[in-house]
């Protein structure tokens, strides 16, 4: 299904929502933009740990989320509407939704390498990544390939360290397959 959504530079966020969803992390401006901003509606748990290579940062417009980071001196930042949060170029960091809500990834127009990482519940041993160039895969693309990738064998859902299977990832919240062909 192709996503009819126009990249514009004027927007009105709040309005248009219903045109986005989970972790779609769409594009909105132009192409040409730097940085890029990206938009999801937010109303479940990201599924992995996402790890850029340039710095990022998350604004909240609605709603009540949680940005965890993984091996960071700061574990999480509760997220509320007006606030921003900035990811440091190659932190691992999740949200989780606490209430549904609209948030901003401002993010390099080349983003360069981007991954999808996994980690224990039990032990915190890092379970599984996926990385990719963004110059070649959006990142959408990535994220669906490093889920089904995860999802397609138990044995990477094992923890090497401590031997917990971890359970297959529902991915029927998100369409990463729709945004990426639209995107592509």
């Amino acid at each position: 299904m192709k996503i009819d959504i126009r990249r514009k530079n004027a927007l009105n966020l709040i309005k248009d929502k219903s045109k986005f969803s989970n972790f779609d992390e769409y594009p909105v401006l132009k192409e040409d933009v730097d940085p890029q901003l990206h938009i999801s509606r937010n109303g479940v748990d990201q599924p992995f740990f996402l790890v850029c290579q340039k710095d990022c940062t998350i604004a909240a417009l609605t709603g009540k989320a949680r940005v965890h980071f993984h091996d960071a001196s700061v574990r999480y930042y509760d997220l509320l509407p007006g606030d921003h949060v900035y990811v440091p170029a190659g932190m691992p960091h999740r949200i989780t939704a606490i209430e549904p809500g609209v948030h901003i990834r401002y993010k390099a127009r080349e983003a360069g390498l981007e991954a999808v990482a996994w980690y224990c519940g039990n032990c915190d041993h890092e379970i599984d990544r996926y990385t990719w160039d963004t110059a070649k895969q959006v990142p959408q693309a990535g994220y669906l390939a490093g889920a089904e990738r995860f999802n397609g064998t138990s044995e990477r859902r094992i923890c090497k360290s401590c031997g917990h299977e971890h359970s297959p990832l529902d991915l029927s919240p998100f369409r990463w397959a729709d945004i990426a062909g639209t995107l592509a």
